[in-house]
């Protein structure tokens, strides 16, 4: 059961999965945590003197640490990897498929800095393709939680199922959503506000904004609902056709190119449907990153509380 929680901002994300990890490793000796010469920006070098024997530091070689990784797995170990979201998605896919979810062992990946997260490491590093890369590949779940209650969660779930888990989450502190302890479902969205004019779906660091947007809207006379959907795959194709009907405008919202992410899985859902209402993706619209500070990237690329009403507003006319 989950409830919402008063705005303000949480934890660093990186420090909620670092503890997590940690609380976690307490009761389970085959929990391992594994990085890419990237620890101090992930902190997981807070897990590396804590918990040493059940942390491996594999320099930047991504790739080796997937096949690491699988290879704890086939041991009977909890592998959970880390790296920044292209080096964890584009740069070892083949390893992820073949070692991973080909061969039936459990990675749990968390991929860092997503989209405009990474800020001014630029647009090498704006990974707006992640989602389309890692649910293309069978079984693999993927996950976009919104806050440190959701992260925390997510973290724990995963250390209990089989099979490639891909985390895509920013190391930074998100906008608090959730009230801490809250508690979600696997495969199923959350309607966080009530609407009857737009369905607004939102994941992730952007979850607030669409909120927010939401209720500005309803200052004047649109109603909006909003719903989280932290996970894409399993994609809640049935909270999408519920809430969609009856409703004049179905609007997505993601840090995510418009390709293959959520304004995708929500299409896919409302094509296969034959719903007829109109949708509207809002999202990096197939471009490639660029270096910038994080307001200036969602600025440039319309990630916006701004954008969104601008969006609905127009789509309503």
């Amino acid at each position: 059961m989950w409830k919402l929680a008063p705005a303000g901002t949480g934890k660093e994300l990186r420090a909620v999965f670092v503890e997590t990890l940690q609380e976690i490793m307490k009761d389970n000796k085959k929990v391992v945590a594994l990085e890419a010469d990237l620890g101090g920006a992930s902190g997981f070098t807070k897990i590396q003197k804590t918990n040493p024997d059940q942390f491996v530091q594999v320099g930047i070689a991504e790739a080796n640490m997937v096949g690491i990784a699988a290879g704890m797995s086939m041991r009977g170990y909890i592998p959970y990897i880390h790296t920044f979201a292209p080096f964890a998605t584009r740069r070892v896919l083949d390893q992820v498929f073949l070692e991973g979810a080909y061969a039936k062992n459990t990675i749990n990946i968390y991929g860092s800095d997503p989209g405009v997260c990474v800020a001014a490491n630029g647009g090498t590093h704006n990974s707006f393709e992640d989602i389309a890369l890692m649910r293309s590949i069978p079984e693999v779940m993927v996950f976009a939680p919104a806050d440190e209650a959701q992260l925390s969660w997510t973290i724990r779930e995963c250390a209990k199922l089989k099979g490639v888990h891909y985390i895509r989450a920013n190391r930074k502190g998100n906008p608090t959503m959730y009230a801490p302890g809250s508690t979600f479902e696997i495969g199923k969205g959350n309607v966080i506000r009530e609407g009857s004019d737009v369905l607004l779906v939102s994941m992730g660091e952007m979850l607030s904004k669409a909120y927010n947007a939401a209720e500005k809207l309803a200052a004047d006379g649109i109603s909006v609902e909003v719903v989280d959907m932290f996970t894409l795959k399993p994609f809640d194709a049935e909270l999408i056709r519920s809430e969609a009907a009856g409703k004049k405008l179905v609007v997505t919202f993601e840090n995510h190119n418009v390709i293959g992410g959520l304004g995708s899985c929500v299409a896919e859902v409302l094509a296969d449907e034959g719903a007829g209402v109109p949708l509207k993706r809002i999202g990096a619209n197939d471009v490639f990153g660029q270096v910038g500070t994080y307001d200036y990237l969602c600025q440039a690329f319309g990630l916006t509380e701004e954008h969104i009403i601008d969006t609905i507003k127009d789509a309503l006319k």
